[in-house]
């Protein structure tokens, strides 16, 4: 159910913003936006798992945080991983 840690590294080198980088909010973001993918296709199949939707709305609220500060900070960075990541907002 969890990513992988080759699924990740190919995520973190996509969305990085500079060599090493593993903590950016567009990484983070990109991340958890997979996590988020991953859980609700184990909610697809197990409707009344509710520790899992529990972990799935705190990662939503935590995705919804960064995406409020990085368009705070930088709007262009800001439409540009949504328009990649394919979230509406």
């Amino acid at each position: 159910m969890a990513l992988t840690q080759q699924e990740k590294n190919d995520i973190i080198k996509k969305y990085a913003r500079h060599e090493g980088d593993t903590g950016s909010t567009e990484v983070q973001v990109a991340v958890l936006t997979a996590d988020i993918n991953e859980i609700n296709e184990h909610m697809r199949n197990h409707k009344k798992d509710f520790h899992s939707q529990r972990g799935l709305m705190k990662k939503i609220g935590h995705r919804r945080n960064l995406l409020a500060y990085l368009r705070k900070t930088d709007v262009q960075r800001y439409r540009d991983l949504i328009k990649s990541l394919g979230l509406r907002r």
